[in-house]
């Protein structure tokens, strides 16, 4: 059986979940849906970053680091699943942005490409800066999937179009796949 690897960019994923109202999702059972019976899932990857906390954190921020902290754990108790960490790096005006994050998530899906270790690449995010990526993955005869979503709320998550073209394959992330993955 050909083997495929899933490639999940936390962030964008997390906004896409809070757009459908934050459903509780059994992250495995997600991974064996997106590989579907023809495929066996040889690892699935999480891509994100702590939230920020101050020194000393107040409690709002120590609370939403806790929080993420818990999440990740139990993430990577599951089967076949991998949680890498980028850092967060203030912008300015109290924002944030991702650093190393989408750096890890390129690298990883053009090494495993490369190294014949997967037939199939199951991504989801939205950012075009994984397009070269995509590209050279293509290059080595792996399929690349794409499951991407267009928020159908004005400002809110989409996949850019540039990322939706350079991939052999997509689908949405609907309703159906969200119910599918739910925790039992």
């Amino acid at each position: 059986m050909e083997k495929a690897a899933v490639f999940i960019d936390g962030g964008f994923f997390l906004k896409v979940l809070g757009d459908l109202g934050y459903p509780r999702l059994d992250y495995a059972k997600l991974s064996d849906n997106l590989c579907g019976s023809g495929y066996q899932r040889l690892r699935s990857y999480y891509y994100d970053c702590l939230p920020f906390r101050s020194e000393p954190p107040t409690l709002e921020e120590q609370k939403r680091y806790s929080n993420k902290q818990s999440f990740i754990n139990r993430l990577e108790l599951l089967p076949r699943f991998e949680v890498k960490l980028g850092r967060l790096a203030p912008r300015g005006n109290g924002k944030f942005q991702q650093k190393k994050v989408d750096v890890l998530f390129s690298v990883d899906i053009v090494q495993m490409s490369w190294a014949k270790l997967i037939n199939r690449a199951i991504i989801i995010t939205g950012d075009s800066d994984f397009v070269p990526a995509v590209i050279a993955a293509k290059q080595t005869g792996v399929i690349v999937e794409l499951y991407y979503y267009k928020s159908p709320h004005p400002g809110g998550p989409s996949t850019h179009d540039e990322l939706i073209k350079a991939v052999d394959e997509r689908s949405l992330i609907d309703q159906d796949l969200i119910d599918r993955s739910r925790q039992t």
